[in-house]
């Protein structure tokens, strides 16, 4: 063509993308761009309608057919241009609706037997056809493209390829994807702003000089190669540790003349972890990028090793979003595909695969980081039926043979973490991004992990089974120990000063306080604490909870102790005052001093009961019940001030535990000096007994404090 139709070409082609932005009712008029005129005629009118079905497609999901277009232009039918635009009318129908090449052979059967040859046995399976629009010959290193002055090439296939490319007007070193198909929504992609998202700038569409339009997007340039660079060198050494991942980067940049960062942060946090806790650490900021996208309507459809993008400092990005593995096949993205996306691949008819699809990908990817090899067997190169092959591989999970290439420094938490994103079964897997991210940071810290994966074998993780039986001892014990010594004390300076009837009636009275105060406290207490209680029980036998009732049941079993302490407390103080009154409303006469020494025991009894319990439970709850409840559903920001909160808090529980010792001295001073020689054994006791109790507690608040602040900085990391 002339210069003439190549610029009414891309003036139709600009045309279409305005209508798109605007969301007109109307399209450009094709008629209005056809010029008269023999075989250049033709030729344009081929490629004005190839543009005029693909934007059509992209629209509304519907198109017009070849048929309406020969309708309009006699001239067209019985060409080779005409045979051309029937199959990609059939490449397009393809990707949008379920048709296989026998129907749509019905509607042109005078082109049917070209058909037939063209598409050979696409009958024998929908996702076996991969129709794509080649790249103009001409489109390489060395030419200048529109605003673009192409460098070196970056990478790409027959239908699109990528380079670094310098941006005339801005006099800035871009990507440049320049893609011959039309596989991506620009518009919306071009939304998306992420740390972890390689940055679209713009795209524009321009036509060539065989009148193909081509689509220019430019992207942010990131120097440090891709995650199919990564994998070669993990492929040819041995990984051990994060410097496999600078390395790569470095590597990259060395080839493209890039200077790498002398002081760079993130490179030394990078150097410092092991090869699983790098693999976890790029992983959590790809599905923080996945999770972002997701929110803004955007899945990636072909999260793939070529699709990871790193800075000069080691940070991934993923790059090429707006695909969809669904409709169009990108067959270096396929091993990554969820089951559920190969059965539609290979039925039309099969239900639509949700969104977090792209995460049993990442899943994959990241396997096959960490052992080299990806988890599932390929198909063999002479299956006639690779597409099947793959999906029946993928439902069948992860074999033995696959867990045994995992690294023995890798660690459990991780372990679990991919192979619940590698579940066949699509409800079992993680359901979003940040899930999935906020597991992928336990794995990062030692201790978080520890606690979340304890040893099978570990007390922490056999403790998990019994919660009802510990919570009542760990309430029961101390809270018994106070009422020895309030029986102890109250029979020195009360009882034995009373006549023979008035004990008897004080004993009355504590037989029916104790017999309605215990019952009660207990199942208060058993109220307040169901939740925490019944999840744990329920998780511990590998029972599943939904999300919104786990929120609660983690949010529940942080303030475990706060339920199991507070109740008791009040009994105490409570009793201090309803058992005298009994006393008194049962004729027993009691003087104002036994008044104060009775109460200010209570007193003392309700911190015991207060401060040590807390520690008992709290650690309990930290170290056993909290962590199978982190791991069992979606973790927030919401649990970070959670966690935050009880660490807090847990100071002045240890300002009681500080007191008890100091409480007993100063009860003696409401002793009468006659008496006083009588309470020196229990105060003793109580003294004694107090500084190992409080020596005891720190131990405990030392010991959820670092519990506490590792759970801090992995949901804290994982939320962000």
């Amino acid at each position: 063509m002339n210069t003439a139709s190549v610029a009414t070409v891309a003036r139709f082609a600009a045309d279409w993308e305005t209508a798109l932005r605007e969301s007109r009712a109307e399209p450009p008029p094709l008629a209005h761009y056809i010029p008269d005129g023999g075989v250049v005629r033709l030729a344009m009118l081929a490629d004005l309608i190839r543009i005029d079905q693909r934007q059509r497609w992209r629209r509304r999901g519907s198109g017009r057919r070849m048929s309406e277009y020969g309708k309009d232009f006699p001239d067209l039918i019985g060409t080779a241009q005409f045979l051309e635009l029937v199959c990609e009318e059939y490449a397009l129908r393809r990707r949008y609706e379920a048709i296989g090449l026998r129907e749509f052979c019905e509607e042109y059967p005078e082109q049917a037997a070209q058909l037939h040859r063209r598409f050979d046995d696409s009958d024998a399976g929908p996702g076996r056809v991969e129709v794509v629009t080649a790249m103009p010959i001409g489109i390489e290193v060395g030419i200048r493209l529109d605003d673009f002055d192409l460098l070196t090439e970056l990478g790409g296939r027959i239908s699109a390829k990528v380079f670094l490319a310098r941006q005339l007007s801005m006099q800035r070193l871009v990507a440049l994807r320049v893609e011959a198909g039309d596989e991506h929504d620009p518009r919306r992609v071009a939304q998306l702003d992420h740390q972890y998202i390689v940055r679209v700038f713009d795209q524009r569409v321009v036509a060539t000089v065989s009148a193909a339009a081509l689509r220019l997007q430019y992207m942010q340039y990131l120097p440090g190669g891709t995650g199919a660079d990564l994998l070669r060198l993990i492929r040819s050494t041995t990984p051990h540790g994060g410097g496999v991942l600078l390395r790569s980067v470095d590597e990259a940049m060395e080839a493209r003349g890039e200077i790498r960062p002398t002081d760079s942060t993130v490179r030394h946090e990078i150097s410092a972890l092991s090869w699983p806790e790098t693999v976890a650490w790029v992983g959590s900021r790809l599905a923080v990028a996945l999770d972002y996208a997701a929110q803004h309507g955007v899945s990636h459809g072909a999260v793939k090793p070529a699709n990871v993008l790193f800075t000069a400092e080691g940070v991934p990005k993923l790059a090429d979003f707006g695909r969809d593995a669904a409709l169009a096949i990108d067959p270096e993205a396929l091993p990554y595909q969820a089951p559920e996306r190969l059965a539609a691949l290979i039925d039309p008819a099969a239900p639509t695969p949700q969104a977090h699809v792209d995460l049993f990908a990442l899943g994959v990817l990241l396997w096959e980081m960490l052992t080299g090899a990806r988890p599932f067997d390929d198909p063999a190169d002479a299956d006639p039926d690779p597409l099947t092959s793959l999906r029946r591989a993928h439902d069948a999970g992860v074999g033995p043979d696959a867990l045994e290439r995992l690294p023995a420094d890798t660690p459990a938490t991780l372990r679990r973490v991919l192979l619940r994103c590698l579940d066949p079964d699509p409800v079992r897997r993680w359901q979003s991004g940040s899930e999935l991210a906020g597991q992928l940071e336990l794995c990062l810290d030692q201790r978080a992990r520890d606690l979340v994966d304890p040893p099978p074998n570990s007390l922490r993780h056999r403790a998990r089974r019994w919660p009802l039986l510990i919570a009542a001892l760990c309430v029961g014990v101390p809270n018994l120990l106070a009422s020895l010594y309030n029986i102890r004390l109250n029979q020195i300076l009360i009882v034995d000063r009373l006549a023979a009837g008035d004990q008897q009636r004080f004993q009355t009275v504590a037989l029916v306080n104790n017999a309605i105060a215990f019952p009660l406290a207990s199942v208060v207490m058993l109220m307040l604490c169901r939740r925490a209680l019944v999840a744990a029980h329920r998780l511990s036998r590998g029972r599943g909870y939904p999300a919104g009732a786990l929120a609660r049941a983690r949010r529940e079993t942080l303030s475990l102790g706060d339920r199991l302490v507070w109740v008791p407390f009040g009994m105490w103080l409570l009793a201090g005052v309803l058992w005298p009154l009994a006393l008194m409303y049962t004729g027993v006469a009691l003087p104002s001093r036994n008044f104060v020494q009775f109460y200010i025991a209570q007193v003392v009894c309700a911190t015991i009961a207060l401060a040590y319990p807390f520690f008992l439970a709290t650690v309990y709850a930290v170290r056993s019940l909290y962590p199978q409840l982190l791991v069992a559903g979606p973790v927030g920001p919401e649990d970070g001030r959670q966690l935050g909160r009880l660490a807090r808090w847990s100071n002045g529980y240890l300002a009681a535990a500080a007191s008890v010792p100091l409480l007993a001295v100063a009860s003696a001073t409401f002793v009468p000096d006659g008496q006083l020689g009588l309470v020196v054994g229990p105060m003793r006791t109580l003294s004694v007994g107090g500084i190992v109790a409080f020596v005891l507690s720190y131990w405990l608040f030392r010991l959820s404090e670092v519990d506490l602040r590792a759970l801090i900085r992995a949901v804290g990391r994982g939320a962000r």
